[in-house]
Order: structure tokens, then C-alpha cells, then sequence
């Protein structure tokens, strides 16, 4: 799976928990949470449907590194086999 192919997959999982905000509004680098407008449970939805869908075991210890879109994506690029 490539970049192209994880934003993709990011932003269709992130349209099922936050359908109303338009992605060319949100700022990649900003806090997941302040742009979506998701709660925590929100964000583990998120984490825990991208990292099933993807074969991934995401610990909570790295969440901090997937708190913006850049992050997260980074993250799973790096994780991806």
C-alpha cells in the first residue's frame, strides 16, 4: 500500500466518523481531534478501524504520534508492509 493509497483509506475512515467537515479546510498539520471535531473515543474508532483494516496493531503509546493527519499518515506509512 502507498501514500496515495493510506490517505485514501484515512480520509474514507475519517468521512465515517466526521461526514459534515470538508478535508480542503482542514489543516494536515493541526490537532486530529480540534479539526474533526472528534472526542477520544472518536479518535480510537478511528485508530482501531485504520489498524484493523490495515493488519496493524497501533499501541496507545504511540498515539501521539498520530495526532495530526501528516502524523497519522506518516505512521501508518511507516508501519505498512
Amino acid at each position: 500500500m502507498n501514500d496515495k493509497d493510506i490517505r485514501a483509506l484515512m480520509i474514507r475512515q475519517l468521512g465515517q466518523i466526521a461526514p459534515d467537515v470538508p478535508f480542503d479546510t482542514v489543516d494536515p498539520d493541526a490537532d486530529l481531534r480540534d479539526e474533526f471535531d472528534i472526542d477520544s473515543m472518536d479518535f480510537l474508532t478511528l485508530i482501531t478501524a485504520l489498524g484493523k483494516e490495515l493488519g496493524l496493531s497501533m499501541p496507545e503509546t504511540d498515539y501521539d504520534q498520530m495526532r495530526s493527519f501528516v502524523g497519522l499518515q506518516r505512521y501508518l506509512s511507516s508501519h505498512v508492509t
